[in-house]
């Protein structure tokens, strides 16, 4: 029988725990778990728990925690992604399969050739959303440690953040193999319509180094998936000793 393994927002830890409203409505109305269904419950920490249903109400939800355990490792190589804000499904699946690739952070980005613009409630209801999606992403993949999603930024300014090695894509470059180990990555990929080319200036004149993925234009959703792999396999935890 397969564990159930979900994220709480709160503090664990071992006894009997009273989950939040929102993870308690999940296991006894969606889910319909009963007292003593078994469960593994993680809170962003990088710690695990083990356990099972002590009480399960319509509105309340409460867990015996027997055993804690450390989670899956994080990747040696802290990568924070910026991307380009593109539409809907797009955007979803960037996140999506950035978490479950071990990304550390990710930031939507205002740029010019951006097709999404967003505002005030908009923006924050859209924040929330991504997060989730992370979160689910965890749940799916094993991670313990929830990536941070930052609110939307221009550009310009997340252009100044530091990392040992700052990578923006480029049809003319050397590829990633070319560059030594870093122990922090950022890596800029453009929205659906790509960066302008003022804008590649911008980061290179920052500090970014253009980077290429191989010989082919990749969309806006493909290219985070494929430079997080190269990243990993060249010096993250896709390597055989990591």
């Amino acid at each position: 029988m397969r564990l159930s393994r979900f994220f709480i927002d709160t503090p664990l830890s071992l006894g009997l725990q009273h989950l939040p409203e929102a993870s308690a409505h999940y296991i006894s109305r969606v889910l319909r778990l009963n007292v003593g269904a078994a469960v593994q419950l993680f809170d962003g920490s990088g710690t695990e728990y083990r356990g099972e249903l002590a009480e399960v109400g319509k509105k309340q939800v409460a867990v015996t925690l027997r055993e804690q355990f450390s989670g899956l490792p994080e990747s040696k190589l802290h990568i924070h992604l910026g991307q380009g804000l593109s539409r809907g499904e797009r955007m979803d699946w960037a996140i999506q399969k950035a978490t479950e690739l071990g990304v550390a952070e990710i930031t939507p980005i205002v740029s010019e050739r951006c097709e999404v613009r967003l505002k005030d409630e908009r923006a924050d209801k859209r924040l929330t959303h991504w997060r989730q999606i992370a979160i689910s992403a965890c749940e799916q993949c094993g991670r313990s440690v929830i990536p941070i999603i930052h609110p939307p930024m221009p550009l310009p300014d997340w252009l100044k953040l530091d990392a040992e090695l700052k990578l923006v894509l480029h049809p003319v470059a050397e590829p990633l193999s070319a560059h030594k180990p870093p122990a922090t990555l950022a890596f800029l990929i453009g929205p659906e319509g790509g960066l302008s080319d003022t804008e590649v200036e911008l980061a290179l004149s920052t500090g970014f180094q253009p980077a290429r993925l191989g010989p082919r234009v990749l969309r806006t959703e493909t290219a985070p998936v494929v430079a997080l792999s190269l990243a990993q396999q060249l010096w993250g935890d896709f390597q055989p000793d990591a």
